[in-house]
């Protein structure tokens, strides 16, 4: 059985998934990430697996983004969805996403990809996997992460209220049966990928988000990442 206190997630969240933790599909996904290691190079690094349960307690949470896995390049990713550190190239996925922003709120494109900002105002930027190997996207799609990120999808469902969840692309929307939508907010859209040839610009999500949070009584989020200081 894991050993919670060697756990690197945030106290709300540890306590949330407790079960999950102590079960033996966690055990076998833990066995299947020690040997995946001694083969090849996993991101992200070790301790940012849970950044985003960390970045974002499971008691602040007002809105989720979920992605599928974490980026497969060099240095990309940081346990938060669509996120890459400050001096990694903004990926193409976020440029869109930078652009519905501006086209929506008229914020002017930050030059990083560091989401950080978002994390601690509430965002929890969900991968449903949360490792891969290095230059093989989906690679630990089977080890068990989804059955981990389903129940947090869930436990945020059944124990909270007013939760905003924005769903790009097919597989997003596929988590939509996770979600009581009597008592919280689903907007789904295509991806942001370029793949998707432009159909998520238009969704006005970040608007739609903050006019739904303030009318649950919530404070809105500043989606402006140029008003993040450390």
């Amino acid at each position: 059985m894991i050993n919670l206190d060697n756990v690197n997630i945030e106290a709300g969240w540890k306590e949330v998934l407790r079960a999950e933790f102590e079960s033996s599909y966690f055990e076998n996904l833990k066995t299947n990430l020690i040997n995946a290691k001694k083969k090849a190079k996993i991101y992200p690094p070790g301790a940012l697996i849970f950044n985003a349960f960390n970045l974002t307690p499971f008691d602040e949470v007002k809105v989720v983004i979920l992605g599928q896995d974490p980026y497969h390049g060099k240095n990309q990713a940081m346990g938060l969805s669509f996120s890459v550190p400050n001096d990694i190239k903004v990926p193409p996925s976020l440029k869109n996403i930078y652009k519905e922003i501006y086209d929506d709120l008229g914020i002017l494109q930050p030059e990083n990809g560091d989401l950080t900002y978002w994390a601690k105002q509430g965002v929890l930027l969900l991968n449903a996997t949360l490792t891969v190997e290095a230059g093989k996207p989906n690679s630990h799609s089977n080890f068990g992460w989804q059955r981990f990120t389903d129940a947090a999808i869930k436990a945020l469902s059944d124990r909270k209220s007013g939760l905003v969840f924005l769903l790009w692309g097919n597989f997003a929307k596929a988590k939509a049966n996770l979600i009581d939508d009597s008592k919280h907010f689903i907007l789904t859209a295509p991806h942001p990928s370029p793949l998707a040839r432009g159909g998520f610009f238009g969704c006005k999500h970040f608007s739609k988000t903050n006019e739904i949070l303030r009318q649950v009584g919530k404070s809105p989020i500043d989606w402006d990442l140029k008003n993040y200081t450390v």
